[in-house]
């Protein structure tokens, strides 16, 4: 996107794989919920989340040591109009589906045109921005685009490819559980039982295994993804040997409850690996297409109540710090106190619809940690007074004498969102507001998201170092309407879809960061969402024979890390 590659032409691997790992071995993951599809690409049903990073491909492919920079994996090269106006990617001729027939320029097309149409909402708007499709060679694809948008060239490169033979005459967006997608990846799906566990084996004779690209990465022959009923029993399966590496996120629990017998006989191993990645949001969203959320003075005092110290300190010790911007523990984020003159001038145009604090400086409200939280609760009833509110007889109620209350979305698999939402409860009554927990299976849970079906519901946006066009799926004016987008708030803001068009239109690193602080302080300002507390450190508690090299990429742990670069030491 901007400057050069890091890794030359001639690279032997990515900087964080070791490319001398060795091969076998099997391992057990462990998911909460349950799946009712094997195709994650379409908006129907709920498929184990990890299946895309492991069954199937792009024409490109992402470094997590560079946050704007992608690699050719399907695509042995890359032709780029100067004017990024259009983009030619020439197929590797070694590139194999699963079933060993080549992917052909068809193949793109074809996967281009399903995605864009019958896929899931994600896909729709890269499709849109395509002006034509067209075969320029036995290996090679140009796609033209109709939008100047200097990211569409990268983006072009990262849509899965799909079998054109497999799905011709067939209903992709309603395809029953057992039509699943065949990929190119290193992995297929080879045995599952609906709704518990999804094996997927390594292909012997896959086609990339020399690929610089994909040299040391999925090592593991046998990957299982068991299902629980809820995050305690995972971790019970977990402490009985049942499931192989798991992931903490909360502080506390890795401290105290990470001391069973086979942590003390060495036989799992606590690991930790710090990382520089945007903190993204995780929190209780609020949905403004419903009342009385629309009003920002409502969910200012929501906010308030919210007493982040005593629930931060209650469940994860105080050990880790609050989210408090979009893009917290990177440089994208916005500086604390009013805008700078760069920021502030990207944001003068709007500034007479701008939330309160957007130049000025905007800060979540810190409480003194104590369990009654006076200082907040206090700016809450100002707050709903001015938004007209009134407590009569211990209810807060509005002009018209209806009570507020509302529900809280959770998915049943969380217990620790639910213990969150507990604490909050408990301080919303006193304000004489009625807030209740509505549990779901995550079948429910997905396919309320998708229609907006909420009041306020559990909340988790993973942002990267190189933001652009998925902005505007997550809180563009567009998408807020749509059905299955990631708005979830309902944000409208022509300030909000400015910026994003400033950011993906950016022509160098310092109008970018600009772009992206600006758009921090109107969705940080809008009050969306109640932020939780961020992840400054990854911690992963593994069996002792999983091993992993000694680089941590710049973003981190994910799907991309473990189990993609980690391996099974055969001598264990």
């Amino acid at each position: 996107m901007y400057g050069t590659p890091a890794l030359p032409q001639d690279f032997v691997s990515l900087p964080y794989a070791n490319p001398d790992a060795p091969k076998g071995g099997a391992i057990v993951l462990g998911n909460t919920g349950g799946f009712d599809s094997l195709n994650p690409f379409v908006r129907k049903g709920t498929a184990p989340w990890q299946l895309p990073f492991f069954t199937h491909e792009t024409l490109m492919g992402r470094s997590w040591d560079e946050p704007f920079t992608l690699y050719g994996l399907l695509a042995e090269s890359i032709d780029v109009a100067e004017d990024r106006s259009w983009v030619e990617f020439t197929l590797r001729p070694e590139a194999r589906f699963a079933d060993g027939t080549p992917v052909t320029p068809e193949d793109v097309i074809f996967s281009y045109d399903l995605l864009g149409s019958e896929g899931h909402p994600r896909y729709h708007g890269l499709r849109a921005q395509i002006d034509t499709l067209t075969q320029t060679g036995p290996r090679s694809v140009r796609m033209t685009f109709n939008t100047e948008n200097h990211e569409l060239a990268l983006l072009a490169g990262m849509r899965p490819i799909l079998s054109k033979a497999q799905w011709e005459g067939l209903d992709f967006a309603n395809a029953p559980l057992a039509d699943i997608p065949m990929g190119s990846g290193p992995y297929r799906v080879t045995d599952y039982q609906a709704g518990r566990q999804v094996t997927l084996t390594r292909n012997p004779d896959y086609w990339g295994k020399d690929v610089p690209f994909r040299r040391g990465t999925h090592n593991i022959d046998q990957i299982k993804l068991d299902f629980y009923g809820d995050a305690n029993v995972l971790f019970e399966g977990f402490k009985a040997g049942e499931i192989s590496a798991i992931r903490e996120f909360n502080a506390e629990n890795w401290a105290t409850q990470y001391d069973f017998p086979a942590v003390q006989r060495g036989e799992v191993v606590k690991s930790t690996f710090q990382h520089q990645k945007p903190s993204g949001m995780t929190g209780f969203v609020m949905n403004t297409r419903r009342g009385p959320f629309d009003d920002i003075r409502v969910r200012e005092a929501l906010i308030a109540a919210f007493n982040f110290e005593y629930i931060n300190e209650t469940l994860t010790g105080g050990a880790q710090p609050r989210i408090t911007s979009y893009f917290s523990n990177s440089p994208l984020a916005m500086e604390p106190g009013p805008a700078g003159a760069q920021v502030a001038d990207m944001l003068a145009p709007f500034k007479d619809t701008l939330p309160e604090g957007t130049i000025e400086g905007y800060a979540l409200p810190v409480s003194d940690g104590s369990a009654r939280n006076r200082a907040g609760i206090r700016a809450a009833m100002k707050a709903l007074e001015d938004a007209g509110f009134t407590a009569q007889d211990g209810t807060m109620r509005d002009n018209a004498g209806q009570p507020l209350r509302f529900a809280i979305l959770l998915s049943k698999g969380s217990t620790e969102n639910m213990a969150i939402a507990e604490l909050y409860i408990q301080a919303l009554k006193r304000l004489g507001i009625e807030a209740t927990v509505d549990a779901v299976d995550d079948a429910q849970f997905v396919a309320r998201n998708n229609e907006f079906d909420f009041d306020m519901a559990i909340f988790r946006r993973a942002l990267s170092l190189s933001p652009g066009n998925e902005q505007r799926y997550y809180w563009g004016s567009e998408a807020a309407d749509q059905p299955g987008s990631r708005n979830l708030m309902g944000a409208k803001s022509p300030a909000i879809d400015a910026l994003i068009d400033r950011m993906v239109g950016a022509q160098s690193t310092q109008e970018f960061t600009t772009a992206t602080r600006a758009l921090d302080r109107v969705l940080t300002a809008g009050r969306y969402v109640i932020p939780f507390w961020q992840f400054t450190q990854d911690r992963i508690a593994h069996i002792a024979a999983l091993k992993y090299p000694d680089r941590v990429p710049l973003y981190g742990d994910g799907p991309n890390y473990m189990p993609e670069v980690w391996w099974i030491d055969p001598d264990s």
